[in-house]
């Protein structure tokens, strides 16, 4: 067995490897980066090693550093989780040239699937049915268009090293294909280095299928049946669930045949998952599914499958890295139950999910009856540096509803600031009609729009927290609840409030004059004499500041120009994500503060306009 592993990852995923790790007595080693020192995954490990700066380019993605640390530590495994060096098949080589152990899929396995293009011939070759489109090597936009024509609308036009939306165009008819084409290019050049696309057929209500496969050295390869990851928003899972709902035994025995077709065709070791997208119009069908891609690698929604089927894919990796065979045949895999997953991330729904950083003070998941892999505790701090996400919560029961309830439960508990997170947001998905009934679609999220997240204002019972009685008599009624109506501020703003003392408060934080009050899963700041927000200032005296630290991308406007409000002003980006600033009113460019490049702080002035 396996002596020792470093993990060349962070946060959940790092905690989530050194758990199973010490479980079977392997000693874990972590690396992190100058933000993350103090970090929960450093904390966690038996050693740790610094392997560079803040941005991921400098340190996670440094493969060469990486290898330095797993040298340097003794270390005889090299785990990549997901992300990062996970899918990076030069450095999968460079650590088995170095004599360590992968603990991943072959690199020949990795090239293989790395192209979209390629991997799909390669499947269609195999007899894994594949979505309908275009993979020809021709790239002249003549004849890209004359076979969207022959495919027929809509269209997706796709970046052929695409990932995360990214480089993806749909297109609904010929006399808009030039223009998404070249914005497709644009996008692909710019994220990949590529600006080759293909095209499909596009599916107007698609679901987001994938199976869990594994292979052994011996040449077993066994599946773990499906995924459901049609919950997503801009293209970004955010809730997923085994099994698919809706999907008969006979679709998914020709689902999971293909799917382990497919790791055959590239002699599969380890864990991968194959995607798949299905037309939902008229409910599952065998005939109505393709191929889409395959990630070879563990997923982030791994630990549905590992609830439904009770295996721990982690050590299954560990133990086919070490040269074991499978621990199980496929006979012996068998389904139990219904399991959901919500990621938690640092993000405010409420304003464009803009993601959020910083200290942590309160930090409050609820545990009991789910499990949760979170990257963090009470009092660590959100760098705005890497993915948003801070913890995954999942529900496992005997069936699909109730295991819906108890997540939607569990996010409306969760207890966060001043961080802001998206738990609210999920609370309102798991418990929707639609959702409950399985009626879910690749757009569920983007129909219900401001349904999934408005700010909800705080409860009589939570107003009446901050604003307690002065005498005994305040509110008092006979013949009902004692009530009483009061102006008080909420999140800064001034908004006149019922007040029921008779109920009991939810749970709170006290933060000088305010009250943090934790409802449905949102954080409330509460105060009788209100302080103005950053976002309210910014938008009454025409300053256009940054939302989160982050980095100045652009500067899009000029001094003296006049704009008009909700033009685009500038480009920040944080957390692996690019936020569009825009003016808050008409006026006219009186300061640019800020030159692009610059590293900002949260609430720093970039723009400042005049009437």
């Amino acid at each position: 067995m396996i002596a020792s592993i470093l993990i060349a990852n962070r946060g959940e995923i790092a905690r989530r490897i050194i758990r199973t790790a010490r479980g079977m007595g392997i000693r874990t080693i972590a690396v992190y980066s100058r933000a993350d020192a103090g970090a929960a995954h450093v904390r966690d490990a038996d050693q740790a090693i610094a392997i560079g700066p803040a941005p991921a380019t400098e340190s996670y993605l440094r493969g060469e550093a990486v290898l330095e640390a797993a040298t340097a530590s003794g270390t005889e495994a090299v785990h990549p989780g997901y992300g990062f060096l996970s899918e990076n098949a030069d450095f999968a080589q460079s650590v088995i040239d170095a004599g360590l152990i992968w603990i991943g899929s072959p690199p020949a396995a990795i090239r293989a699937m790395g192209r979209k293009d390629a991997a799909k011939a390669l499947m269609a070759a195999a007899g894994v049915p594949v979505t309908p489109g275009y993979l020809g090597e021709d790239q002249d936009p003549s004849r890209l268009a004359a076979e969207a024509a022959a495919i027929g609308w809509p269209v997706l036009i796709k970046a052929v090293a695409g990932g995360g939306g990214k480089g993806m165009r749909r297109v609904d008819g010929p006399e808009a294909f030039a223009a998404a084409l070249a914005g497709a290019r644009r996008e692909a050049v710019s994220a990949f280095g590529d600006d080759r696309v293909l095209l499909e057929a596009y599916v107007t209500r698609p679901r987001h299928i994938e199976v869990q496969v594994f292979g052994d050295s011996a040449g077993h390869i066994v599946h773990l049946f499906e995924r459901d990851c049609s919950l997503q928003r801009r293209h970004q899972k955010v809730i997923e669930e085994a099994p698919a709902s809706g999907m008969d035994e006979e679709t998914r025995a020709a689902l999971c045949a293909a799917a382990v077709r497919a790791a055959e065709a590239v002699h599969y070791q380890g864990a991968g998952t194959v995607e798949f997208i299905a037309d939902a119009s008229r409910g599952l069908s065998a005939d109505r599914i393709w191929f889409m891609e395959m990630n070879t690698r563990l997923q982030v929604e791994h630990p549905v499958t590992e609830a439904i089927t009770g295996v721990d894919l982690v050590e299954w990796q560990i133990r086919i890295a070490a040269g074991e065979d499978l621990p199980l045949t496929q006979d012996q895999i068998a389904i139990a139950g219904h399991a959901i997953e919500a990621r938690l991330y640092a993000e405010d729904p409420a304003r464009g999910f803009l993601p959020s950083s910083g200290p942590l003070r309160r930090f409050h998941l609820p545990k009991k009856g789910i499990r949760v892999d979170s990257g963090f505790e009470e009092g660590d701090v959100v760098s705005p540096f890497y993915d948003p996400m801070l913890a995954k919560l999942i529900a496992h029961d005997a069936d699909r509803a109730e295991a819906a309830r108890r997540l939607a439960d569990a996010s409306a508990r969760v207890q966060a600031w001043p961080v802001k997170t998206n738990a609210a947001f999920l609370a309102r998905c798991l418990a929707d009609h639609d959702f409950i009934a399985g009626d879910i679609d690749t757009g569920f999220i983007a129909d219900r729009g401001e349904a999934l997240t408005a700010q909800v204002p705080p409860s009589p019972a939570a107003a009446a927290a901050l604003a307690r009685p002065r005498t005994a008599l305040e509110g008092f009624r006979l013949n009902a609840p004692p009530i009483a109506r009061r102006r008080i501020f909420v999140d800064g703003r001034p908004t006149d409030l019922e007040l029921d003392y008779s109920a009991p408060p939810p749970p709170f934080l006290e933060d000088g004059d305010q009250l943090i009050v934790f409802e449905g899963g949102s954080a409330t700041a509460l105060s009788l004499h209100g302080a103005a927000s950053a976002a309210v200032v910014s938008a009454g005296d025409g300053t256009v500041r940054a939302p989160m630290p982050g980095k100045l991308i652009a500067v899009l406007a000029t001094k003296g120009q006049k704009v008009k409000a909700g033009q685009s002003l500038a480009v920040l980006e944080a957390m692996k994500m690019e936020h569009i600033l825009a003016a808050p009113r008409d006026g006219a460019v009186a300061e640019i503060a800020a030159a692009p490049g610059d590293q900002v702080t949260e609430g720093t002035m970039l723009i400042r306009l005049e009437p």
